[in-house]
C-alpha cells in the first residue's frame, strides 16, 4: 500500500509534468510563426528580468513576450505602475536637493 502523502506528491510531479509538456507542444506549435529578436538592456534589467521570470516559474522570453505583447497590443494600460512613478518622482526629487 501507497502513502497517502507520498501519492499526492507523486500525482503533483505528474501534473507538472504534464504541464509542462503541453507547454512545450504549445510553444513547437507556434515556434514557425515566431521572429527572432536580439537586445541589449542594461545588466540591471536583465537581472531584474531573470528574478521575475523565477519568481513566476516562467523562462525570462516567456515574460519578455508578455511584457512586449502587454505594451504593444493593448496600449491603453500604462506602462509605469502608479509605485514606479512615485519612485521616480522620489529620486528626482533626492537628485535635485543634493546638486
Amino acid at each position: 500500500m501507497t502513502d497517502p502523502t507520498a501519492r499526492a506528491r507523486r500525482d503533483a510531479i505528474r501534473a507538472e509534468y504534464a504541464a509542462e509538456e503541453a507547454d512545450t507542444a504549445e510553444a513547437e506549435a507556434v515556434e514557425a510563426e515566431q521572429a527572432v529578436l536580439s537586445v541589449r538592456v542594461p545588466a540591471q534589467l536583465a537581472e531584474a528580468l531573470k528574478a521575475r521570470a523565477a519568481a513566476e516559474h516562467i523562462p525570462v522570453s516567456a515574460l519578455v513576450r508578455r511584457v512586449l505583447a502587454r505594451g504593444i497590443l493593448d496600449p491603453d494600460q500604462p506602462v509605469l505602475t502608479i509605485e514606479q512613478v512615485e519612485q521616480i518622482a522620489r529620486r528626482v526629487i533626492l537628485e535635485t536637493r543634493a546638486s
